[in-house]
């Protein structure tokens, strides 16, 4: 207990996955995890600052938000760090007009191979990508996330894309600033290793990774990032946090 309560003592603000920590997505929506949304209430009635942190791309934030409260979570859409608003603003900025992969309607291989097609003829090619997890969990089972089309591109292009969400530190620090700490005063919570804990991690936050979504038992002996913390899901990191944070 000595080791929790030096590692959440100063902690001020809670960063928090939504996919795999609040929700598992499926048919109908999907289903929350047990002892989420109680935990999430919990979080919001206690002094911590509290931001939801999603490479969500499926969905618009409203979308996002209007699935969540429909599974009995107690949010709004000022809440929500996305990465899709900050692409949108990339693409005004620097006048490009893109070529969309969209999930599920707008993604083919057809369309897989056209972006490639355009990559190629381009001069100065662009590869912007919301995330780039390799799976997420839903209630059937794992699936491929966008990281694995990603790379299939960068690979087959012979370019770097730019990440835009999770694990980039624009995104976490975009998201730092908008809860008003600083990155030593915050913790990730997160079902991703990678990109959640190491992220987090790399932008100068702890990281607590639960064992729901899409975790695996072999994260905790991952080579490269080591989470601050292992819990069995969002309701005992919150526990923990509330028990320890005035410590």
């Amino acid at each position: 207990m000595a080791a929790w309560r030096e590692r959440l003592a100063g902690v001020r603000g809670v960063l928090l996955d939504i996919s795999g920590v609040l929700y598992d997505g499926g048919a109908g929506g999907g289903v929350p995890i047990a002892g989420s949304v109680e935990a999430v209430a919990r979080l919001k009635r206690s002094p911590l600052k509290v931001r939801l942190c999603t490479n969500e791309s499926q969905k618009s934030r409203r979308e996002l938000v209007g699935l969540l409260r429909r599974l009995g979570f107690s949010v709004s859409e000022g809440e929500v760090s996305a990465p899709a608003p900050a692409a949108c603003q990339i693409l005004r900025a620097r006048g490009l007009r893109p070529h969309l992969l969209i999930h599920e309607e707008g993604f083919s291989f057809q369309n897989m191979n056209k972006a490639f097609q355009v990559l190629m003829e381009l001069e100065n090619p662009v590869l912007i990508s919301l995330g780039k997890g390799r799976y997420y969990k839903e209630t059937s089972g794992l699936m491929l996330d966008v990281g694995a089309y990603m790379k299939a591109l960068e690979y087959a292009c012979g370019i770097e894309a730019e990440v835009v969400g999770k694990p980039s530190p624009e995104f976490f620090k975009s998201a730092l600033q908008e809860m008003g700490v600083e990155a030593h005063q915050a913790i990730m919570i997160g079902d991703d290793i990678v990109c959640d804990v190491g992220g987090a991690q790399r932008c100068g936050m702890q990281a607590l990774q639960v064992r729901t979504g899409k975790f695996r038992p072999s994260d905790e002996q991952h080579p490269e990032v080591q989470a601050n913390g292992y819990v069995d899901n969002l309701a005992e990191a919150v526990d923990l946090l509330l028990q320890h944070m005035d410590a």
